[in-house]
């Protein structure tokens, strides 16, 4: 690999920032051939002593460099200058949103075409009383085969009488909100909480209480006080690589909720989003405490959140007459075009090529950040595809929201997940909506690079 640890950048002093300069001369001197392709560039502390500047404007300069995908950072290694894009690829940069929590899309194209020729397929099969009808409220009954077909991985022993249908997970969440709570009343969850229930509390008129969590999850001595001090009788939770946190509550925990919950008569709305993406997690609490829990398993996040399609299990027969009435009185019924395709999938197979293609996507992006960002500055967990990174040390939650945005990142931060004035600071960083290994690499340089920076080197204000 070439070296350039003699490369000195030709500063013309057009009166630009020094370290933009820098990155400047490393994008003209690449494109001139002065710097190839893996050239190594000169470590900061060695060209700051060769420019006789101070060692942040260097590191700055590297950073911005890195913004630009001019060089890439190896972690014990050095900086390495990148080959340039085809010019076609070339574009100015834009802000990097990784604030929604999509899942990855698999790379292989193998999978993407079977995709395609699966929905062409289906739409060519839907008969015109598909297309000409509303569909039946708690779904058809193939429909719901398949809902069961799919649960049977975490959840035995349902029947489609209690396995409804529904238009997504906020279509499930929406129904059973409604009518398990009434204006007013008091909907526990954890402190730090899915954002579109607190939309559906405000929406509802509902008074949504955070419960304190830690590193296995809802505290039961908290949850306990809760119960006893708030009178609440329903409790909304994400057990499995919880959102945004990705904490996963271990067995001995759910069990503990789940005994609580019943002593104070509180039901339990479980939130199992990402529980299919989690190859070794405990069993939903919808299988410890059945007589208590209605299970939501949306297919957003496992499989395509295009297909907007998740299914309900619910308590027992008469329960789910309440739930299907309030689905009706909400939004009438799943779309069943897009209920059908999901119900091709699970019987093809695909369903579950897809999720084990996720799986191997999000590892992927894992394993980029493990090599990136410090060890101790974030939390992921298996098949999770985004990261919970605690406030840094000596930063205000404000001050780092805004050097984020300056680095032109978006992410979402405690204020769209907090449901306490104490939840814990941070930041939720998606890495599913970023295109490929190449963009994550890049992406979390940028991060890096900021987390190595002490605040006092982000503001401007003088």
């Amino acid at each position: 690999m070439d070296s350039g640890k003699g490369w000195t950048p030709r500063l013309n002093g057009d009166g630009k920032p020094i370290y933009q300069a820098i990155a400047d001369a490393i994008a003209a001197d690449r494109d001139n051939g002065v710097l190839s392709p893996g050239t190594r560039l000169p470590p900061v502390r060695t060209l700051a002593e060769r420019l006789g500047l101070d060692f942040t404007t260097v590191s700055r300069a590297y950073g911005e460099a890195r913004r630009r995908g001019l060089v890439v950072g190896r972690v014990g290694q050095g900086t390495f200058v990148c080959a340039a894009p085809p010019a076609a690829e070339t574009a100015p940069a834009t802000a990097i949103d990784m604030s929604m929590n999509a899942p990855p899309i698999p790379a292989d194209s193998k999978m993407l075409e079977r995709m395609r020729r699966e929905m062409a397929e289906c739409a060519a099969d839907i008969p015109p009383r598909i297309m000409f009808g509303y569909g039946t409220t708690a779904g058809a009954g193939e429909d719901r085969a398949a809902g069961i077909t799919w649960l049977n991985r975490r959840l035995e022993g349902l029947d489609q009488e209690r396995v409804l249908v529904c238009p997504g997970a906020q279509g499930a969440l929406l129904a059973l909100f409604s009518s398990l709570a009434r204006p007013g009343d008091t909907v526990l969850c954890e402190a730090l909480t899915y954002p579109g229930a607190k939309s559906l509390a405000a929406h509802l008129g509902l008074k949504l209480a955070g419960v304190a969590m830690d590193d296995q999850g809802l505290r039961p001595d908290a949850f306990r006080a809760a119960c006893e001090t708030l009178g609440a009788r329903v409790l909304y939770c994400n057990p499995t690589l919880h959102n945004p946190t990705t904490v996963t509550w271990s067995e001995a925990r759910r069990v503990e909720i789940a005994a609580i919950a019943r002593h104070f008569g509180v039901v339990i709305v479980e939130d199992d989003a990402y529980g299919m993406l989690a190859p070794q997690s405990p069993p939903p609490l919808a299988a410890l405490a059945p007589d208590l829990t209605y299970h939501v398993a949306g297919l957003a996040k496992c499989l395509a959140p295009g297909l907007r399609v998740a299914y309900l299990a619910v308590p027992d027969r008469r329960l789910a007459l309440r739930a299907t009435a309030a689905l009706r009185a909400t939004s009438m019924a799943a779309c069943p075009v897009t209920t059908r395709l999901a119900t091709r999938w699970i019987a093809s197979g695909l369903a579950d090529a897809l999720l084990h293609a996720i799986r191997a996507e999000a590892r992927i992006r894992q394993g980029i950040a493990r090599d990136i960002l410090p060890a101790d500055s974030f939390r992921t967990a298996d098949g999770a595809f985004h990261l919970w990174l605690p406030l840094p040390a000596g930063w205000r939650p404000t001050e780092f929201a805004d050097a984020l945005r300056a680095a032109r990142l978006i992410a979402a931060g405690t204020d769209a997940f907090a449901a306490t004035d104490d939840a814990p600071q941070g930041a939720r960083l998606c890495l599913g909506t970023l295109n490929g290994a190449d963009e994550t690499r890049r992406t979390l340089e940028l991060l890096a690079e900021l987390l190595d920076q002490a605040p006092a080197l982000t503001r401007s204000v003088i």
